[in-house]
């Protein structure tokens, strides 16, 4: 995830996104940089308008955390009265909605879209 705050933290501060800020930003904050996951970075975001990304990525948690949290918890009801045997995976997919709701910081659909 580092990486892709250190590409918002440029974009944010109008400079460019090149393998060498990138770098710079990362060891700056103290970050063990590896070469490789910079360079997928640049090359991921050549063609990415990130001020669009950004509002496409907050708006869609708030649509899909409505949507989905419901349908884990209505899925999760029916495998628990199905048999006992399932009540670990009830638990676990009650656990899996919970973290999902935890981490609804408005980022998650960038993680996804910068790898």
């Amino acid at each position: 995830m580092e990486y892709v705050y250190a590409a918002l933290i440029l974009n944010e501060t109008g400079e460019e996104i090149n393998e060498d800020n990138v770098t710079g930003v990362l060891e700056a904050a103290g970050v063990d940089v590896e070469e490789s996951r910079v360079k997928a970075l640049v090359a991921a975001l050549e063609d990415v308008d990130i001020e669009e990304a950004i509002e496409t990525a907050a708006a869609a948690p708030a649509a899909g955390a409505s949507t989905g949290g419901s349908a884990d918890a209505d899925a999760s009801a029916d495998e628990a009265d199905d048999d006992d045997d399932d009540d670990d995976e009830a638990e676990a997919a009650d656990e899996a909605a919970d973290d999902d709701e935890e981490e609804g910081d408005g980022g998650e659909g960038l993680g996804e879209l910068f790898g």
